[in-house]
Order: structure tokens, then C-alpha cells, then sequence
């Protein structure tokens, strides 16, 4: 009888630490870091939202996409991303998963390399990695300087807009290395597409 008594007890206690810790850690943990959040980083904690001069939602800083027509063709007055393993789809976030001896990659990326020459007029030994690679989790938003700068000239005529007028603009977008040292400088296409939107609207 007491060893029941015991066992009731012990099962009471558990369900109500269950029920206290379920609310504390469930419930009210999430409700105080949601909180933090929006009051100390409320754009970061939104997801990170880019609008256009509308005031319109058309993505998020942390996600690349696509700038090509129904067809997969590049739009030629917008500057390109980097290819994408999971087609922009923060879904699906993946990289390709093939080796850099892969004989599917090794063609895909010559294709890619050659056709991006063509686009650009410049000789395939311009063009940049990263225009031909895709990033581990097929949604980096970022390219290269390089690859930007060897856009200009095609965004500019496309646009009717002096070649050092868009060179200034990509300029002016660069993003430093992470702390200073990490990584490489880069420029988020998403939002320097956008600011070209608003700069030739204005």
C-alpha cells in the first residue's frame, strides 16, 4: 500500500514538473527571446525583409534569387546571382553534393563558365568562380566583386545608363569581410538590384 502511495506521488510530481517546466521553458523562454528580439534586432528577427521604393516586400537580405525570365534566361538589365543547387528555394537549402572532380560539375561549370563569356563579352578566363559555382547552401545572396564589376558594362547598356554611373553604385554596395578578416568582400545582388531599380526610377 505505501510503496503505491509512493509510486502515486512520484507520478504526481513528474506530470506537475512537466506541466511547470513545459509553460517556464516552452512558453514563456520563447515569448522573452521573441520579445529581446524585436525590441533589440527587429529587422534581423523579421528574417531580414528588403523592400522596394514602394514600401513592397520582394525578399529577404539572407536569400538569393533568381533574375531570369520563365525560360532560365538571364534578364540582362539586372546583375546576376551565383547558380543555385536549390534553385533560390529557402525550402530545399542544398548544395550540389558533387565532387570538384564530378564529371557532371566539371561539365556543367565549363558550359556555364563559356556562356557567361558569351553573355559578358569578356574571355572565359575572366569569368570568377563563384559565377559558375553555387554556394553549400544554394542560397547565398552574395557574389563577388569581381563578377559584379564584370557586369557593368552589360546592366549599363541594357539600361541606357553610363557605364561609371552603375560602376559607382556597385561600389558603393560592398560588403567587408566579417570582422574585418573573415571572408572576402562581397555584394548582396539582391539589394543592389533593388537600389538599381530606385536609382533609374529616380
Amino acid at each position: 500500500m505505501s510503496q503505491s502511495r509512493t509510486t502515486v506521488r512520484t507520478v504526481g510530481v513528474a506530470i506537475r514538473a512537466m506541466l511547470v517546466f513545459t509553460l517556464v521553458l516552452g512558453v514563456g523562454y520563447t515569448l522573452v527571446i521573441t520579445g529581446i528580439g524585436q525590441l533589440a534586432m527587429p529587422w534581423q528577427a523579421n528574417g531580414s525583409p528588403v523592400a522596394d521604393e514602394k514600401g513592397t516586400v520582394v525578399g529577404s537580405a539572407l536569400i538569393g534569387q533568381s533574375f531570369a525570365d520563365s525560360d532560365g534566361e538571364a534578364l540582362p538589365e539586372y546583375f546576376q546571382s551565383r547558380p543555385s543547387a536549390a534553385g533560390y528555394d529557402g525550402r530545399g537549402s542544398t548544395g550540389s553534393n558533387l565532387g570538384p572532380e564530378n564529371p557532371e560539375l566539371v561539365a556543367a561549370i565549363d558550359e556555364q563558365r563559356h556562356a557567361i563569356a558569351e553573355r559578358e563579352g569578356v574571355p572565359v578566363a575572366d569569368v570568377p568562380a563563384d559565377a559558375v559555382t553555387s554556394s553549400g547552401s544554394g542560397l547565398d545572396p552574395h557574389i563577388s566583386v569581381d563578377y559584379a564589376l564584370l557586369q557593368v558594362p552589360r546592366v549599363a547598356e541594357e539600361r541606357g545608363m553610363e557605364e561609371t554611373e552603375v560602376r559607382t553604385l556597385v561600389e558603393s554596395r560592398i560588403q567587408g569581410r566579417d570582422l574585418g578578416f573573415l571572408g572576402e568582400e562581397r555584394i548582396n545582388v539582391v539589394e543592389l538590384n533593388l537600389a538599381l531599380d530606385g536609382q533609374e526610377g529616380s
